[in-house]
């Protein structure tokens, strides 16, 4: 065989298994896609009331059931890039309905809704339309309070519902005594960085749940780097009053022995001052991106 013959067929092979990788990819999306809108298509035909008559006894096995699917949903979701999440809620109110003690699903699932894209569905308001049923179902559980004050403090910003929250799940029997305390400080703080830390440590701390605990941890970041921010300038605008003039850079402040060295956030990278001489993340932290859109709500 000629040797342009041989290179004819290599190449006809390598075309011939690109296109069986083409076809497997298209074939493994159309798949999912599919998933995807039969789940949409039974979701039309079953309300969680019917769902609740034709399941009986089986109730709870159902919603354990339709639990596992709204993980199931929420997890190819992400996978995929996708931040639509319109049956989110749909999976949680049959579950919840099925089994009104499912704790997970509340806990859990109000996370979920509560978190804006793209970790969650931005849809605080059916959070606490979740977590108001969980505590219906099940009022010696205090937990849910926490959760409910998280999602007004953090999604919602509603401190003042925050702090009522807190101060009612503390009246629980079983609740650790610094459920008071959080009301109270909410209360007098509002949206403190300081109160915000609290609540997140407690969320890191007390969480089995790894995603949640992840979620936790990475707020933790944020808010450190965010007070980090704030004494930076706080700094900056000593300096500042005491020369006449804004530093362009924070070696600046570090040599006029207003700073023991360079601050650096959380991930170890150095903060930095912008052409205001305002301090932010450096350009190359990981956290830049999360904590520019987190800013960016807050200006809204």
């Amino acid at each position: 065989m000629s040797k342009r013959a041989r290179n004819g067929l290599l190449l006809g092979a390598a075309l011939l298994a690109g296109f069986v990788g083409v076809w497997k990819l298209q074939e493994r999306v159309d798949a999912e896609r599919t998933a995807l809108r039969l789940e949409a298509d039974e979701l039309t035909l079953r309300s969680p009331g019917v769902m609740k008559k034709l399941s009986l006894e089986y109730a709870p096995l159902m919603g354990a059931i339709y639990w596992t699917r709204a993980v199931q949903y929420y997890g190819q979701k992400h996978h995929l890039g996708d931040q639509n999440l319109e049956l989110l809620w749909p999976l949680l109110d049959i579950s919840s309905t099925l089994d009104p003690n499912l704790i997970v699903a509340y806990r859990f699932g109000a996370t979920f809704l509560s978190d804006a894209p793209p970790r969650g569905a931005g849809e605080p308001e059916k959070a606490v339309e979740l977590l108001e049923r969980g505590i219906k179902a099940n009022p010696e559980f205090w937990r849910f309070y926490q959760d409910l004050g998280d999602v007004y403090y953090f999604d919602e910003k509603n401190y003042l519902k925050a702090s009522q929250a807190f101060e009612e799940g503390s009246r629980n029997p079983a609740a650790l005594p610094w459920m008071k305390t959080m009301a109270a400080k909410i209360a007098a703080e509002g949206g403190s960085l300081e109160t915000s830390y609290a609540l997140w440590l407690d969320v890191y701390q007390t969480s089995t749940n790894k995603d949640m605990r992840k979620n936790a941890e990475d707020h933790l970041r944020l808010v450190q780097a965010e007070m980090d921010i704030r004494e930076i300038n706080k700094t900056a605008d000593a300096y500042e009053k005491g020369t006449k003039h804004r530093a362009s850079r924070i070696s600046e402040l570090v040599q006029a022995g207003l700073l023991p060295g360079q601050p650096r956030d959380p991930d170890g990278f150095a903060y930095v001052l912008n052409d205001h001489g305002a301090a932010e993340l450096n350009p190359k932290s990981p956290l830049r991106e999360e904590w520019l859109r987190e800013n960016k709500k807050l200006m809204k």
